[in-house]
């Protein structure tokens, strides 16, 4: 059986895994792909401290501020509110369906200058979290 910090490891490093995956394709050009990537490397870094904070149980939702609520009253600082609006933003990214017309309406939004905007700050919010870690 794991321990919370063998989990932590696990999702940490499928997180770190995405959030290298959304560099790749930005040098690819794919904008849309590249926000997605981003939400997921930033909800695997939130679950894992959701099992150190928290427990093991974590909840099967995808709205990362909903996720990081359970725990952020045990967190040694607070949580600055551009980086919920950063967990904000990037929930809407999550491709919940696969179906082209919700494809189609918001890769429409999600031009270079965003994608390179949303990794960019996704990056330093990835930072910030890794020093949550108890």
């Amino acid at each position: 059986m794991m321990t919370d910090d063998e989990k932590y490891e696990y999702w940490l490093e499928a997180a770190e895994y995405d959030l290298g995956t959304a560099d790749t394709l930005y040098v690819g050009g794919r904008w849309l792909y590249v926000v997605f990537m981003c939400q997921q490397a930033i909800e695997k870094l939130v679950k894992a401290l959701y099992i150190l904070y928290v427990d093991d149980e974590i909840p099967r939702i995808h709205n990362i501020t909903k996720l990081v609520k359970y725990f952020e009253g045990k967190l040694p600082v607070g949580i600055p509110h551009d980086r919920y609006d950063l967990f904000d933003r990037l929930s809407t990214f999550y491709l919940n369906n696969w179906y082209p017309d919700a494809i189609s309406k918001i890769g429409a939004q999600v031009t270079e200058s965003v994608a390179g905007a949303v990794l960019t700050e996704t990056k330093g919010a990835f930072a910030w979290l890794l020093t949550l870690k108890p």
